[in-house]
């Protein structure tokens, strides 16, 4: 059974940092590319960033390129998004999952950056 749990969300000032946590299970990960999404209020999920199987490679969206760092330990079957100089506009509800995605999402976790 496929389980995605996205941790490390919380509210925090315009400018500041967090670092965001997804633990899966349930699928080969160490084999897998995994990405980050992200949901603001009333708008379509998007996509944020991927880092492929061993983390040698990397793709961010435009919007957060610079800004934030995908990282990934596959002994712990675990995946990270580093955000930095965070933006009001960076406000949603963040996921992980595969790249290409599955259907199945977990919770997400909720970030939120105050101006």
């Amino acid at each position: 059974q496929v389980q995605l749990v996205e941790s490390g969300g919380g509210l925090v000032q315009a400018g500041g940092s967090l670092r965001l946590s997804c633990a899966a299970s349930g699928l080969t990960f160490s084999g897998l590319s995994m990405g980050w999404f992200r949901q603001a209020p009333g708008k379509e999920r998007r996509f944020v960033g991927s880092i492929n199987w061993n983390g040698g490679n990397t793709y961010y969206a435009d919007s957060v390129k610079g800004r934030f760092t995908i990282s990934r330990d596959n002994a712990k079957n675990m995946v990270y998004l580093q955000m930095n100089s965070l933006k009001p506009e960076d406000t949603a509800v963040y996921y992980c999952n595969t790249v290409p995605s599955m259907n199945y999402w977990g919770q997400g976790t909720q970030v939120t950056v105050s101006s």
